[in-house]
């Protein structure tokens, strides 16, 4: 095909075309981080001997709450401690999406994590925030491809206290929003913060009449959270060193009843980085959670299947809607963890 280009010429396009090739190659290839421990053969359904987790976002100060936004073809993710919520798309990475995302006053925060930890998608596809800052739940009140720093405020409190930094929610089929409160948004980031107003650390949800109902206040660091297919069990997680478990609850109406560990990591590895936090469920009932050491693979009945070691630790992940792909926060970077091709 090319027997009248000139030699010289030739040789000029061929060099572009390989340098353009490159060019391409280097801005979507990213580098490969941490190792899978294979502990269950029933692993190598979930995860293909090929998985790899790449670095596709860097340079975050804390990481949290991964969202795949499929309408848009974008991941959102919050760098807490910064107050901002980013956006990565493989065209252009990492970008603002939302600043600020968490606090909103003028006065400067008290707290060293004010912006945004997880966020979602309510059933009308409307972006809700567990703001630390603000010190609430809300949903920002514009178009997801527009983004604007308004909220609208879904629950700020509980019989007239303040929630003390809400941390992780979960929507259900009936719209209600399910969310956990621990103090890490606190100014000392613990119970004896002088501003925490509520003796407890809950785990919360707010009806669609808007009244929030305390479902749990005996886990003494509520984190991640997140529904069993169906909507008939939901998994808690506790970030306490003392008590790094998973629960798992029925819920009955307005209810979470016959509590029980999904899964302990109790006697872990205590130079290993990272404690139960955020968490995904996949359509078959297999749990993706962080915790000490990385990413932990579970079924549907706790048994622990592997795990994705890192050297950082992990906060929070997010399914891709092909179930292939899952987004992991994991403190500086975002990881993209290519699961099965």
């Amino acid at each position: 095909m090319y027997k009248h280009i000139p030699a010289l010429l030739l040789l000029s396009v061929l060099i572009s075309c390989n340098n353009h090739q490159d060019k391409k190659a280097t801005k979507t290839s990213h580098p490969v981080i941490g190792r899978i421990e294979r502990l269950d053969p029933a692993l190598d359904a979930i995860l293909s001997h090929e998985a790899k987790a790449e670095i596709i976002a860097d340079s975050c100060i804390w990481s949290e709450g991964p969202l795949w936004i499929e309408k848009e073809n974008m991941l959102l993710f919050s760098d807490v401690p910064t107050n901002t919520l980013f956006k990565w798309t493989e065209a252009n990475g990492k970008e603002i999406y939302l600043k600020p995302s968490g606090y909103t006053d003028s006065a400067p925060s008290v707290c060293k994590e004010p912006g945004s930890n997880g966020v979602l998608l309510d059933e009308q596809g409307i972006l809700v925030l567990c703001q630390h800052g603000d010190r609430r739940m809300a949903k920002m009140n514009a178009p997801l491809s527009a983004p604007s720093p308004k909220f609208i405020s879904l629950a700020g409190s509980y019989q007239g206290k303040r929630f003390s930094s809400p941390n992780d929610a979960a929507c259900n089929k009936e719209g209600e929003i399910f969310f956990t409160d621990p103090p890490y948004g606190l100014s000392t980031q613990d119970d004896n913060a002088p501003e925490k107003e509520l003796p407890w650390n809950g785990v919360y949800k707010i009806r669609k009449d808007g009244r929030v109902v305390l479902l749990v206040d005996s886990i003494s660091r509520p984190n991640g959270i997140a529904f069993f297919p169906g909507g008939k069990k939901l998994i808690v997680a506790c970030s306490d060193p003392v008590k790094p478990n998973w629960y798992v609850f029925d819920v009955a109406g307005d209810s979470l009843i016959n509590g029980r560990i999904f899964y302990s990591a109790a006697g872990y590895d205590k130079k290993l980085q990272g404690l139960p936090d955020g968490l995904m469920i996949d359509k078959n009932g297999n749990v993706f959670a962080t915790g000490p050491g990385g990413l932990y693979v579970f079924n549907s009945e706790g048994t622990l299947l592997g795990k994705l070691l890192l050297e950082n630790p992990a906060s929070n992940c997010a399914l891709s809607p092909d179930q292939k792909t899952l987004y992991i926060t994991n403190d500086m970077y975002v990881l993209r963890f290519r699961m099965r091709n």
